[in-house]
């Protein structure tokens, strides 16, 4: 089909282009068995005595690291336009690799539950959700978060199932692997990400030799390509696939080939837990014919006669409500889930306005169709014109929750169905302890105590707490008052919540769906502040669910004090002994005010913990600079370290400060992972060393002794 994707000329020679709709394609999820590489084990392993050994050196003259991103085998001709790199995927190994460090996943894939859910019509087990996300271009995109508090700090992981790390071009290259920060977040609450192959349409420079690259076979009839996807997925540690072939020129022979490539795929990566997901353009002819459907011309890209070929198919763009509806029987007949379907719904031009027959896909009054699949809902950021973090969350909660901002009381419906009244919710919160400081993995400054410790705005996704899913269910009998994510104040990180409004009643704000086990131990703390007059504050415990889906929460209130205009942060904490051998179900809070006086609240930490209490983590060691360019009176660097494995296992994350000459410490940056890239280091004053900490920091945000690094400043 013809298009002309949003005013690109098909004419124009091949540039660096951001991918558009029509070139949503599913990539393979695969590792390959016969790989020597430990790819996740290695990441978490505990270090060996002694020093590191040394990395790769980075590229000549950029010490930035950024995601990484290739062609299958050969490459375009010419020379690629500034700030981009060529690479071959078959020539990649994690061993030359000297982004290898910034670059890979650290956070396991947590396993999820589905709670009764709060809106009466949001349904479990049937309808997921599959989110395709450009954070940033394909080249240049960086590892390790940057400073900058403008970015798709995606929240809402609760409703989604699958994240697709969305991009590529002719341009620049067309297989390309996330980011540590997204896979770190995503794995946190329980969301696999995969990685993208993109084999662009020939007006977008598409070349059907990269086709016949990534499908090759060797000498001894193996896919070379296949296994090193593979070996990427395992190596960076992410979670298969998203293969889009969209390419035309193609024979049913070549067709034949991308499904035993498709098999190899799965056959090496399904022993690693990868996935792999087709989207529907090549069909079996091998031509590019998009279906809209699960049908007879590519049903052999999902299952064949020999079983499964792909985990999910994503249904393009061009479908029917009687299409889906033959998709689905046809799914049941083939012994699959109609639910590993995901039909396109294109948010990247409208969001929210878009055109979208749901009745098609997640009908209210029947059982779901199929499932679907958003792409670009990053659009709730790109629209704006304050793209500042409030502003960004308060559209991107607009998105998922509906017009509402609660779950559990939808507006009535306009044109836009949101994800929260159709689709369960889901959470990771099962085990002590468990901490939540509302940080979002972006914001204006950091803080650390109640104090500004960086004015610097930064991203990094994977500094994110698990937040609650649900937001936000508000019970009042009064007025309901503003609930919002807020970047003006925080305890720890860059947000915390905030109630603010005329509270004419009390109010209680349902924070996580857990599934914590309780001992005479436990206890449950707050930290938090009120700019306004006296609030009372209560923490509420459910030890059973609701009767049925919408139905209120069973909350056991606790007194947890109560906070006075100018007083500060202060920490409440109220012992759990009279619950213990109950499971927790739902956290949640509740304030009141006397008079019905305006109120301006904030939670800036929620945890649960046995009261024997954790000791502090062990620290890191081997803390280096690994590479550095001095210059302007300042430095740009790499710093890298060892993660110990002390009590209580692998640190939630490590965060990097640096301390100046009258001994203040400044944070720099964090990350999951070993390594850090410091874009901009001055000079304090006539100091002859740059002193850098590097500190573990455990679930419950204790930090451990420091590792330190030097960089001496030239004379």
């Amino acid at each position: 089909m013809a298009e002309t994707d949003h005013g690109v000329d098909p004419r124009t020679p091949p540039v660096p282009l951001r991918p558009t709709r029509r070139r949503v394609l599913a990539a393979g999820a695969g590792a390959a068995a016969l790989l020597g590489v430990a790819g996740r084990a290695r990441a978490a392993a505990a270090p060996a005595a002694g020093p590191a050994a040394p990395a790769p050196e980075p590229a000549p003259g950029g010490l930035a690291p950024y995601a990484s991103y290739w062609f299958p085998d050969s490459v375009p001709a010419g020379t690629p336009g500034p700030g981009i790199v060529w690479r071959s995927l078959s020539r990649w190994t994690p061993e030359d690799d000297p982004d290898l460090a910034h670059n890979t996943a650290t956070v396991p894939l947590a396993e999820r539950f589905t709670p009764v859910p709060a809106n009466g019509i949001a349904r479990a087990g049937q309808a997921r959700i599959a989110s395709l996300v450009s954070f940033a271009p394909t080249a240049q995109n960086p590892s390790q978060g940057s400073p900058t508090a403008d970015y798709y700090a995606l929240t809402h992981w609760a409703y989604i199932d699958e994240l697709v790390f969305w991009g590529g071009s002719a341009g620049e290259g067309i297989v390309l692997a996330p980011n540590a920060p997204v896979v770190d977040a995503a794995h946190r609450n329980g969301v696999r990400v995969l990685g993208n192959v993109f084999l662009p349409p020939v007006a977008y420079g598409g070349d059907l030799q990269w086709t016949r690259d990534l499908v090759q076979r060797d000498s001894l009839g193996r896919f070379p390509i296949a296994e090193q996807l593979v070996r990427v997925a395992r190596t960076y540690g992410f979670d298969g696939w998203f293969v889009n072939a969209e390419t035309d020129g193609g024979d049913s022979a070549l067709a034949t080939r991308m499904r035993e490539f498709l098999r190899a795929l799965r056959a090496a990566g399904e022993p690693h837990g990868l996935r792999i997901t087709w989207y529907d353009a090549m069909n079996s002819t091998g031509r590019v014919g998009w279906q809209g459907a699960l049908n007879a011309l590519n049903q052999e890209f999902f299952e064949d006669r020999a079983g499964k070929v792909a985990d999910t198919l994503f249904v393009d763009f061009r479908w029917t409500p009687d299409t889906l509806a033959a998709s689905g029987a046809l799914a049941d007949r083939l012994g699959r889930s109609r639910h590993e379907l995901w039909a396109a719904v294109d948010t990247e031009s409208r969001g929210w306005n878009a055109d979208v027959r749901w009745d098609a896909i997640v009908p209210r009054t029947r059982d779901h169709v199929v499932s679907y699949g958003f792409y670009r809902p990053e659009w709730t950021r790109n629209h704006l014109t304050d793209r500042s973090p409030g502003a960004f969350h308060h559209a991107d909660d607009r998105f998922w929750t509906g017009e509402s901002l609660d779950p559990a009381r939808p507006a009535p419906e306009s044109s836009w169905r949101a994800p929260a009244t159709a689709v369960a919710d889901r959470s990771t919160v099962t085990g002590l302890p468990f901490a939540c400081s509302f940080n979002t993995g972006h914001g204006l400054r950091w803080y650390e105590n109640g104090r500004i410790a960086s004015d610097t705005p930064w991203n990094h996704l994977g500094l994110q707490d698990r937040l609650p899913g649900r937001r936000w269910v508000v019970d009042t009998a009064g007025t309901r008052p503003s609930v919002t994510l807020d970047f003006a104040d925080a305890w720890r990180g860059g947000s915390s919540l905030l109630v603010s409004g005329v509270l004419t009643a009390p109010v209680a704000v349902g924070l996580h769906a857990t599934r914590l086990p309780l001992t005479r131990a436990s206890f449950v703390e707050l930290v938090h502040a009120t700019g306004s007059g006296p609030v009372t504050v209560e923490v509420g415990v459910a030890t059973r669910e609701p009767s049925a889906p919408g139905a209120p929460v069973p909350y056991t209130w606790l007194r947890a004090g109560s906070a006075d205009a100018g007083a500060g942060w202060r920490t409440a904490r109220a012992a759990l002994a009279p619950l213990a051998g109950r499971t927790a179900y739902a956290l949640a809070v509740r304030i009141t005010a006397p008079g019905g006086k305006p109120v301006v609240w904030r939670l800036g930490a929620l945890s649960v913990y046995d009261g024997a209490g954790t000791r502090r983590p062990a620290p890191p060691t081997a803390a280096a600079v690994d590479a550095a360019v001095r210059q302007d009176g300042g430095a740009r660097l790499r710093l890298s370290w060892r993660a110990a494995a002390g009590v209580g296992g692998r640190p939630r994350h490590h965060e990097v400060h640096r301390v100046l000459p009258d001994g203040v410490r400044r944070f720099l940056g964090g990350t999951c992972g070993t390594a850090l890239y410091l874009p901009e280091v001055p000079r304090a004053g006539r100091e002859r060393a740059a002193v850098f900490e590097v500190r573990a920091v455990d679930e419950l945000y204790a930090a451990s002794a420091p590792a330190r690094a030097v960089l001496p400043w030239e004379p």
